[in-house]
This record gives C-alpha cells, structure tokens and sequence, in this order.
C-alpha cells in the first residue's frame, strides 16, 4: 500500500512538472517582426511609366471626362492595378513639343502638360479611397499601410521649358508633385537631343545636352525630381550622366543586344546607369523588345531582365511597362496581369528576394535617394498661411482673369510686402496687396492664350521663410 503511494505521489509530482513546463510555454509571447519602418523594407510592386492621362481627358477640350475608379478598356485603371498587385504607379504627362510660327510653342506645350497633371487631381479627388498623390517617400509608405495606390506624377517631354521661365516653371512643376522628368522625347528641343536626332520641323539637331539644358539638370537634381534618360540620343545621355550629381532612371527601356533599336540602351550605357546607382526600367512594348513583334512573351521581357541583371547585377533592373501608350504582349495586356511576370522570373530562377528588388524596391531605393526630404515643408511660425482664392483645376472667366489669394501671418509677424510675388507659367508678376484684407491679387492684362496655367502664389514673414501655394487653373471659353 505505501509503495502503490510512493508510485502515485512520483506519477502526480511528474505530472506537476510537465504542467507546468507547457503552461510555461503557452503564456511565452508569440514572436513576431516588428513592422517596417522604412518604405525601402517594404515589397512594393513599381511600375516608372504608363501614358493613362492622355486616355482620361477628352481630346478637344483636355477636361477630365474618364474616371479610372472604375473598370475600363485602359491597361491601366484602379482596379486593374489592385488585381495586379501594383503599388506606385508612375503616371507619364506627355507631349511631343508643338510647333506655330516656324518655332517653339512653349505655352501650348505647358498648357497640354498642365492639362494632363489636372486629370491626375480630378482622378485622386474622385477615388480618395482608393489612390493618393505621392510626393515623398513617407506618402509612400503611408499609402501602402493604407492598401492604397500611390500615384507619381512624372513628365515624358519638356517642351515647355524655354530660357526665360523654364526653371521657375520647372519649380512650379514640382510644387504641383512632378517627381520624374525625361528632358526630351524623340524630338530635340531647348534642352538636348531626342533619339531622332531632329528637332520637330525636321531640322537636324546637334551637341547633346545644352547649356540651359545642364541648368535644368542641377535645377532637378536640386528639388528632387528623378532624371529619366529614356528617349535621349547617346550624346545628350553622355552630357547628363556627366553632369548629374544623383542617380537616374531609364524609365521604359530594353537592352540595345538584345534588340538593335535606338530606343535601347547599349552596354555602356547601361553599365554608367548601374556605377551612378540607377535604375534600368524594362519597358513591355514588343517593338523595343524584339524584331518580330508578334513572337514577344512575358518570357521576351524576362531575357532583357536577364541580360542586364547578368550585365550589372540584379540591383539595377526594374519594370516600366509603357502601359497605354503602346500595343502589349498577349500575355501581359495589362496591369493585372503583372503577377504573371513575378512567376515567369520565378520558373526563371530568381528567388524571392531579387524578384522583390526588380518589382520595386530597386527603384523605391533611387526614388529615396533623389526625392530625399521631398514633402510639404512645415516652415516656421513665422511663414505666412496662403489661401488661394481659387481650387485646383477651376475654371477661369476669359476675360482679363483675377488671380488672388488671402495672405495672413499665424504668430503677428508682419507680412515682408517685398517678398510677394505670383507666378505665372514661370513668369513672375509683382501683386497688388491689401494690409487692410490680407489680400493679394493681379489681373492679367490679356486673355491667356492657351486654355491650361499654373500660379503659384509667395510670401514671406519679416525674417521668415517663403511660404508658396500652387494652382492649375483653366480659361473657361
């Protein structure tokens, strides 16, 4: 009986012990990873060029009248994007430049890219849900905690900047949220050479990238607006890997051994891209991807990956799909069927960590060393609070339109009536102002010619920073 004890008091005190043991390890806390805190540690898909603007506006009037929130016959709209999983969506504002006169029509130029960054306004309005303007990094990552897309404006053609007001111009641009520029199409223009090595009339072009042209390059490498060398002829992309300090991005391009074309990039080219830290962005257009169009796959797109991952490194390779600006391989015909492309790098033998670096996070890796502290500065107490008097995008009356806006200072610091200006289309206009209202206003003298403007509204506290608020506005006719 004392043994048949001893037997069960041992049985309970294991028992005990292993009850222990696993409550033990039950209230253990379960291990997780902490959440990212940079957007560069997050998998986002990234696509450096589509031309859907240009389908969301009507061709006669340039207003937005196609909403992308909804399903269309587009490569690209909201929901096609979120069935392919694409989180920063590059939308491309172009124009080929125009011509009147004989010269240069800068303001039709500016007016048709304005027009352009206008629909981007009217889409993120209409779709807050679901899509943001981003223009910093932290817009970045706070849209894609959100499940949003993060739309990026770029520009594919700067035919609107001319001597006299290109860089205040270019200024306004990036107010507006232009991260990206490609200085020139395949036309030349004020700032260098397009592949065609001709300007828009025909007239041969020469010398690569132009003194004003090498202006504008500081001036971007300055605000924070990523270099897109993509429809440069080889001398003005030598100038400008020459003459800029940051990295740049080939946003919708394909290797030049793969498919002799003029609109790829050699291997020189790609390798001085790759030393300065950039990005080549393989474009999905079969006509830069192979000579027989019709043969072009998904697995076409892979080679040129494969070509310049095994050129220099996989570190230096992304997507630039060209989407609504070009016919698409049957297999990949739109935004949602961007997956496909991540499984034939997979059947390629890319693991998971380098298919991440081509899908996105090489270039969110540019986009963070070029955009830098990009964003809405915050200024001092000091800086002046500007209501402009007029929303983006609004319609003006033609005739001789009031541009105003209230000017009023949070702490009591007096307003520095020197630093007013308005700016329009780059040019600058000194204000009438009222101490009395706060107001500060200008009429402009004539009817605008053109029917899309940009005005940016500055002032200054006594001793304080500039404050700045920028519009689009359109002359209704």
């Amino acid at each position: 009986m004392k043994r048949a004890f001893l037997v069960f008091l041992g049985f309970a005190v294991v028992l005990y012990i292993l009850f222990n043991l696993l409550s033990h390890r039950v209230e253990v806390p379960e291990i997780t990873e902490p959440p990212p805190t940079e957007v560069q540690e997050l998998a986002l898909v990234v696509d450096t060029h589509s031309d859907t603007l240009i389908k969301i506006i009507d061709d006669k009037t340039w207003l937005p009248v196609v909403d992308i929130g909804m399903d269309t016959g587009f490569h690209i709209d909201i929901p096609k994007l979120r069935r392919g999983g694409v989180d920063v969506q590059y939308f491309g504002a172009f124009t080929s430049g125009y011509y009147a006169g004989g010269k240069p029509d800068f303001e039709r130029a500016n007016s048709r890219l304005l027009s352009l960054f206008n629909a981007m306004y009217w889409t993120v309005q209409n779709n807050p849900r679901c899509i943001g303007l981003a223009v910093s990094m932290e817009d970045i990552e706070d849209l894609a905690r959100a499940g949003k897309v993060s739309a990026v404006l770029s520009v594919e053609g700067a035919y609107s900047l001319e001597k006299s007001s290109g860089i205040r111009l270019l200024r306004q641009y990036h107010d507006l949220g232009v991260r990206m520029m490609g200085l020139v199409w395949n036309h030349s223009n004020e700032l260098g050479e397009g592949v065609n090595g001709a300007y828009m009339d025909g007239t041969p072009s020469r010398g690569g990238l132009t003194d004003f042209g090498r202006k504008v390059v500081d001036e971007m490498n300055r605000l924070g607006i990523i270099i897109d060398v993509s429809h440069m002829n080889e001398a003005t992309f030598w100038d400008v890997m020459e003459t800029s300090r940051a990295p740049v991005i080939a946003s919708h391009s394909g290797a030049f051994e793969l498919r002799n074309h003029p609109r790829n990039l050699k291997d020189d080219q790609i390798r001085a891209i790759a030393e300065g830290g950039g990005v080549v962005q393989v474009v999905f257009y079969p006509r830069y991807l192979a000579e027989d169009e019709d043969t072009v796959t998904i697995e076409t797109v892979v080679d040129h990956i494969e070509y310049i991952t095994d050129l220099v490194g996989v570190e230096h390779v992304g997507i630039g799909s060209d989407f609504d600006g070009a016919a698409m391989p049957k297999d990949l015909k739109d935004a949602s069927m961007i997956p496909r492309l991540q499984e034939a790098l997979k059947r390629r033998g890319y693991d998971e960590e380098d298919i991440e670096k081509i899908m996105g996070k090489n270039t969110l890796r540019v986009m963070r060393e070029v955009w830098g502290k990009n964003g809405k500065s915050q200024g001092s107490s000091s800086t002046p609070v500007i209501l402009p008097y007029i929303e983006m995008g609004e319609g003006l009356d033609k005739d001789s339109p009031v541009l105003s806006a209230h000017v009023k200072s949070v702490d009591g610091t007096p307003i520095d009536v020197s630093s007013l200006r308005i700016i329009v289309d780059g040019r600058v206009y000194k204000p009438e102002y009222s101490e009395q209202t706060g107001v500060v206003s200008v009429r402009l003298a004539e009817t605008p010619r053109e029917k899309f403007h940009v005005v940016t509204f500055q002032a200054a506290g006594q001793g304080g920073n500039t404050g700045s608020e920028t519009r689009i506005f359109h002359i209704q006719r």
